[in-house]
Protein backbone atom coordinates (compact mmCIF):
# COMPACT_ATOMS: atom_id res chain seq x y z
CA UNK A 1 0.00 0.00 0.00
CA UNK A 2 1.43 3.36 -0.99
CA UNK A 3 1.74 5.99 1.76
CA UNK A 4 -0.88 8.69 1.93
CA UNK A 5 0.03 12.05 0.47
CA UNK A 6 0.55 15.01 2.73
CA UNK A 7 -2.60 16.96 3.55
CA UNK A 8 -3.15 20.20 1.67
CA UNK A 9 -1.76 23.30 3.28
CA UNK A 10 -4.76 25.50 4.12
CA UNK A 11 -2.44 28.50 4.45
CA UNK A 12 -1.18 27.99 0.90
CA UNK A 13 -4.75 27.55 -0.34
CA UNK A 14 -5.81 30.84 1.24
CA UNK A 15 -2.79 32.69 -0.19
CA UNK A 16 -3.44 31.30 -3.67
CA UNK A 17 -7.14 32.19 -3.63
CA UNK A 18 -6.44 35.66 -2.30
CA UNK A 19 -3.78 36.24 -4.99
CA UNK A 20 -6.08 34.95 -7.74
CA UNK A 21 -8.94 37.14 -6.63
CA UNK A 22 -6.83 40.28 -6.32
CA UNK A 23 -5.26 39.79 -9.75
CA UNK A 24 -8.62 39.07 -11.36
CA UNK A 25 -10.21 42.17 -9.81
CA UNK A 26 -7.24 44.37 -10.75
CA UNK A 27 -6.51 43.06 -14.26
CA UNK A 28 -9.42 40.89 -15.39
CA UNK A 29 -9.21 37.35 -16.69
CA UNK A 30 -7.02 38.35 -19.64
CA UNK A 31 -4.47 39.97 -17.35
CA UNK A 32 -4.29 37.06 -14.92
CA UNK A 33 -2.17 33.96 -15.39
CA UNK A 34 -1.33 30.93 -13.29
CA UNK A 35 2.29 32.08 -13.26
CA UNK A 36 1.32 35.50 -11.85
CA UNK A 37 -0.93 33.91 -9.24
CA UNK A 38 1.83 31.53 -8.12
CA UNK A 39 4.33 34.38 -7.87
CA UNK A 40 1.98 36.62 -5.89
CA UNK A 41 1.02 33.76 -3.56
CA UNK A 42 4.64 32.73 -3.03
CA UNK A 43 4.18 29.16 -4.26
CA UNK A 44 5.33 27.12 -7.24
CA UNK A 45 3.13 26.60 -10.30
CA UNK A 46 2.89 22.83 -9.63
CA UNK A 47 1.19 23.68 -6.33
CA UNK A 48 -1.53 25.51 -8.27
CA UNK A 49 -2.02 22.77 -10.84
CA UNK A 50 -2.34 20.10 -8.16
CA UNK A 51 -5.40 21.99 -6.94
CA UNK A 52 -6.93 23.61 -10.04
CA UNK A 53 -6.58 22.61 -13.67
CA UNK A 54 -7.19 26.10 -15.09
CA UNK A 55 -7.11 29.70 -13.98
CA UNK A 56 -10.88 29.87 -14.52
CA UNK A 57 -11.41 27.12 -11.94
CA UNK A 58 -9.03 28.79 -9.53
CA UNK A 59 -10.71 32.18 -9.88
CA UNK A 60 -14.16 30.62 -9.44
CA UNK A 61 -12.95 29.03 -6.20
CA UNK A 62 -11.53 32.40 -5.16
CA UNK A 63 -14.92 34.02 -5.71
CA UNK A 64 -16.49 31.46 -3.40
CA UNK A 65 -13.90 32.28 -0.76
CA UNK A 66 -14.92 35.96 -0.86
CA UNK A 67 -18.66 35.50 -1.06
CA UNK A 68 -19.39 33.27 1.90
CA UNK A 69 -22.77 31.62 2.23
CA UNK A 70 -24.97 34.66 2.64
CA UNK A 71 -28.17 33.09 3.88
CA UNK A 72 -27.03 31.29 7.01
CA UNK A 73 -29.83 28.72 6.51
CA UNK A 74 -30.11 25.38 4.74
CA UNK A 75 -32.66 23.72 2.49
CA UNK A 76 -33.78 21.70 5.50
CA UNK A 77 -34.46 24.95 7.36
CA UNK A 78 -36.61 26.09 4.42
CA UNK A 79 -38.64 22.89 4.40
CA UNK A 80 -39.27 23.12 8.15
CA UNK A 81 -39.99 26.83 8.44
CA UNK A 82 -43.40 28.23 9.22
CA UNK A 83 -42.13 31.78 8.69
CA UNK A 84 -40.21 32.57 5.49
CA UNK A 85 -40.05 36.15 6.77
CA UNK A 86 -37.74 35.09 9.59
CA UNK A 87 -35.34 33.35 7.21
CA UNK A 88 -35.20 36.41 4.95
CA UNK A 89 -34.59 38.76 7.88
CA UNK A 90 -31.81 36.45 9.12
CA UNK A 91 -30.04 36.66 5.75
CA UNK A 92 -30.71 40.30 4.96
CA UNK A 93 -28.01 41.93 7.07
CA UNK A 94 -25.24 39.70 5.76
CA UNK A 95 -26.40 40.29 2.19
CA UNK A 96 -26.39 44.07 2.71
CA UNK A 97 -22.88 43.94 4.17
CA UNK A 98 -21.48 41.67 1.45
CA UNK A 99 -22.93 43.39 -1.59
CA UNK A 100 -21.78 46.90 -0.64
CA UNK A 101 -18.05 46.21 -0.34
CA UNK A 102 -15.87 47.71 -3.11
CA UNK A 103 -14.32 44.29 -3.65
CA UNK A 104 -17.67 42.64 -4.28
CA UNK A 105 -18.72 45.40 -6.67
CA UNK A 106 -15.47 45.09 -8.61
CA UNK A 107 -15.81 41.31 -8.70
CA UNK A 108 -19.33 41.43 -10.14
CA UNK A 109 -18.23 43.92 -12.79
CA UNK A 110 -15.29 41.70 -13.78
CA UNK A 111 -17.37 38.52 -13.95
CA UNK A 112 -20.06 40.01 -16.16
CA UNK A 113 -17.46 41.77 -18.25
CA UNK A 114 -15.81 38.40 -18.95
CA UNK A 115 -19.01 36.55 -19.89
CA UNK A 116 -18.59 36.84 -23.67
CA UNK A 117 -14.81 36.69 -24.01
CA UNK A 118 -14.32 33.92 -21.43
CA UNK A 119 -17.47 31.79 -21.30
CA UNK A 120 -15.61 29.05 -19.40
CA UNK A 121 -15.29 31.35 -16.40
CA UNK A 122 -18.97 32.25 -16.49
CA UNK A 123 -19.94 28.58 -16.87
CA UNK A 124 -17.91 27.61 -13.79
CA UNK A 125 -19.18 30.60 -11.83
CA UNK A 126 -22.76 29.74 -12.81
CA UNK A 127 -22.41 26.06 -11.90
CA UNK A 128 -20.52 26.48 -8.63
CA UNK A 129 -21.95 29.73 -7.29
CA UNK A 130 -25.17 30.83 -8.98
CA UNK A 131 -27.07 27.55 -9.32
CA UNK A 132 -26.77 26.45 -5.67
CA UNK A 133 -28.05 29.87 -4.56
CA UNK A 134 -30.89 29.75 -7.07
CA UNK A 135 -31.93 26.39 -5.62
CA UNK A 136 -32.05 27.93 -2.14
CA UNK A 137 -34.07 30.91 -3.38
CA UNK A 138 -36.46 28.67 -5.34
CA UNK A 139 -37.04 26.46 -2.30
CA UNK A 140 -37.77 29.50 -0.16
CA UNK A 141 -40.22 30.95 -2.68
CA UNK A 142 -41.97 27.59 -3.07
CA UNK A 143 -42.30 27.23 0.70
CA UNK A 144 -43.58 30.80 1.01
CA UNK A 145 -46.13 30.04 -1.71
CA UNK A 146 -47.29 26.96 0.22
CA UNK A 147 -47.73 29.12 3.34
CA UNK A 148 -49.56 31.84 1.42
CA UNK A 149 -47.02 34.66 1.88
CA UNK A 150 -46.11 34.56 -1.83
CA UNK A 151 -48.97 34.67 -4.33
CA UNK A 152 -49.81 31.40 -6.08
CA UNK A 153 -49.37 32.96 -9.55
CA UNK A 154 -45.77 34.08 -8.95
CA UNK A 155 -43.28 32.50 -11.37
CA UNK A 156 -40.39 31.38 -9.16
CA UNK A 157 -37.69 31.57 -11.84
CA UNK A 158 -38.78 35.04 -12.95
CA UNK A 159 -38.95 36.24 -9.35
CA UNK A 160 -35.38 35.07 -8.73
CA UNK A 161 -34.17 36.81 -11.90
CA UNK A 162 -35.90 40.01 -10.81
CA UNK A 163 -34.28 39.95 -7.36
CA UNK A 164 -30.79 39.16 -8.63
CA UNK A 165 -31.08 41.64 -11.49
CA UNK A 166 -32.29 44.41 -9.20
CA UNK A 167 -29.38 44.01 -6.80
CA UNK A 168 -26.80 43.70 -9.59
CA UNK A 169 -28.13 46.83 -11.30
CA UNK A 170 -28.05 48.75 -8.04
CA UNK A 171 -24.47 47.88 -7.05
CA UNK A 172 -23.09 48.70 -10.51
CA UNK A 173 -24.46 52.23 -10.51
CA UNK A 174 -21.91 55.11 -10.51
CA UNK A 175 -22.84 55.90 -6.91
CA UNK A 176 -23.53 52.51 -5.32
CA UNK A 177 -25.49 52.26 -2.07
CA UNK A 178 -23.97 52.06 1.38
CA UNK A 179 -25.00 49.34 3.82
CA UNK A 180 -28.03 51.19 5.18
CA UNK A 181 -29.28 52.09 1.70
CA UNK A 182 -28.81 48.50 0.53
CA UNK A 183 -30.61 47.20 3.61
CA UNK A 184 -33.64 49.37 2.75
CA UNK A 185 -33.45 48.43 -0.92
CA UNK A 186 -33.30 44.69 -0.22
CA UNK A 187 -36.35 44.97 2.00
CA UNK A 188 -38.20 46.79 -0.80
CA UNK A 189 -37.20 44.11 -3.32
CA UNK A 190 -38.25 41.25 -1.07
CA UNK A 191 -41.59 42.94 -0.36
CA UNK A 192 -42.33 42.97 -4.10
CA UNK A 193 -42.12 39.16 -4.22
CA UNK A 194 -43.89 38.52 -0.92
CA UNK A 195 -40.79 37.33 0.92
CA UNK A 196 -41.30 40.17 3.40
CA UNK A 197 -44.61 41.71 4.52
CA UNK A 198 -45.69 44.99 2.97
Amino acid sequence: MSPRGRPRDSGADAAILRAGLELFIDFGIEGTSMEQIAKKAGVGKPTLYRRWATKEELIAAAMESLIVEESGWTLRDVEATESPYELVEAALERAAQTTTTPQYRALVARVYGSAVTHPDLMAIYWRRFILPRRRHAAALLERARELGTVAAHVDVEVAIDMMVGAVTYRILQPEPPDVEEMRRYLRAVYRQTGLLPV
